[in-house]
């Protein structure tokens, strides 16, 4: 339970954040919540194929002039770097599960654009490039750790030593990605 209250408080706190509007504001008419069960995350993680990277989409909702994802992230063991790069949209990582060593920062290496018309674009990660790393900060992540990765900043994983799952919260402030 303690994993779902850390989730929770995150998106409170990005609510706050990218509105900049107090809670109860009576002036301005708030979204409904969107309520994402423990059960819908589980089902979520249940179905990820095993042996390959699965970015599997919950919800993404308006949330009041900016919109916000939710999804889970499954990676297998690896020991090579592949980074992507977000150009207008920031990542929260919540790590349920498993351990790795994630690299963020520095320059994008050889980035080639992905496609605007692909659906990582279009369902995922909005305007991104991947390709390497140079320059980047290393560190440990595992159960229980979260790591803001602002727009724009190069992040992949140099090596996962066991499967690691884990909850991504998006903000997408120019509401680039399809809602879900």
């Amino acid at each position: 339970m303690s994993k779902l209250l850390a989730i929770a408080l995150t998106a409170a706190i990005l609510w706050v954040a990218t509105t900049g509007d107090p809670p109860g504001d009576p002036i301005r008419q708030h979204p409904a919540a969107t309520h994402i069960s423990a059960a819908d995350i589980l089902a979520t993680i249940g179905n990820a194929p095993a042996g390959r990277v699965s970015d599997q989409q919950i919800r993404h909702i308006d949330a009041g002039g900016h919109n916000v994802g939710v999804g889970v992230v499954q990676r297998p063991p690896s020991t090579s770097l592949g980074a992507i790069q977000h150009h207008k949209q920031t990542e929260v990582y919540y790590v349920v599960s498993g351990r790795g060593t994630l690299v963020t920062g520095g320059e994008l290496s050889e980035g080639r654009e992905l496609d605007p018309e692909g659906a990582t674009v279009r369902r995922l990660t909005g305007p991104s490039a991947v390709g390497g790393i140079e320059d980047g900060e290393s560190r440990d992540v595992g159960p229980g750790d979260m790591v803001i990765i602002p727009a724009d900043s190069p992040h992949g994983f140099s090596e996962i030593t066991e499967t690691i799952t884990y909850i991504v919260v998006r903000v997408d402030p120019e509401q680039l990605v399809e809602l879900k």
